[in-house]
């Protein structure tokens, strides 16, 4: 049984996902008897990630939510009566870096990594009681920068976080960075375009249309027997990972 959030042991409950994304692509989540909540937008942030999940919150296990002051009242009126326990977190996001990376954790193994300098307090609090050894690394957009493919499997376009993740025994894909759409910005990390729905499959915002590594990525996906779900026929956005839930 996987303890890490970004791992499924069954079925997703509720899948909370960037409230901005074509109305299709939530229903065809939720025609798998998924309840969707869509984000609302964290107007203090950059308006490219403004709705991004993995910005203002954090799943410390599977049924438990650290959420950002900004947005906090949203998610706990969505979700704490349905059996998700939402806690408030300390720190108020804001624009500038690195003021909006508090709550994007990377979560791989028994392993979180974060520029543990900005992490939200009350978070750190609580992902120390689930036994987690930490990993400090530069990258502030931790999350972001890493798929989680399965509980020791990651793919990355971020070479620190791919050389410190293979120090720890972490089966770990790396790719080219770009060739993924992020309104605003360059690029967008790969890490944000995809979330598990059951044990066995995961689902991505688009596909790798134009991306070079797309065979190896595949490959990859296939090498841990994953089924994979494209929301859609576009090229693959960065949303903010796809956060998955069960409820208590």
């Amino acid at each position: 049984m996987s303890k890490n959030p970004f791992i499924l042991n069954t079925c997703a409950d509720v899948v909370i996902i960037d409230g901005s994304v074509p109305k299709d692509i939530l229903k065809r989540i939720e025609r798998l008897n998924i309840r969707v909540i869509p984000t609302i937008p964290c107007q203090e942030v950059a308006c490219p990630i403004s709705y991004h999940p993995d910005i203002v919150l954090h799943p410390v296990n599977h049924s438990t939510l650290v959420v950002a002051p900004n947005v906090f009242e949203y998610y706990s009126d969505a979700l704490s009566k349905k059996g998700i326990k939402i806690i408030k977190g300390e720190k108020e996001l804001s624009k500038e870096y690195p003021n909006d990376i508090a709550y994007n954790v990377g979560r791989i193994g028994d392993l979180a990594l974060h520029n543990f300098k900005y992490t939200d307090e009350k978070l750190l609090y609580y992902l120390k009681k689930e036994n987690l050894q930490f990993v400090n690394i530069n990258q502030g957009y931790s999350k972001c920068s890493m798929a989680v493919i399965d509980e020791n499997a990651v793919i990355t376009a971020d070479i620190p976080i791919y050389k410190k993740l293979i120090e720890y025994g972490i089966d770990v894909l790396l790719i080219e960075p770009g060739y993924i759409r992020l309104e605003g910005y360059p690029y967008g990390f790969v890490g944000g375009t995809c979330g598990n729905l059951t044990r066995e499959t995961i689902a991505f915002s688009g596909k790798f249309l134009y991306h070079p590594d797309q065979l190896k990525i595949f490959n990859f996906l296939k090498k841990y027997n994953k089924n994979i779900m494209w929301l859609s026929n576009e090229n693959i956005t960065d949303i903010g990972t796809i956060i998955s839930l069960n409820y208590q």
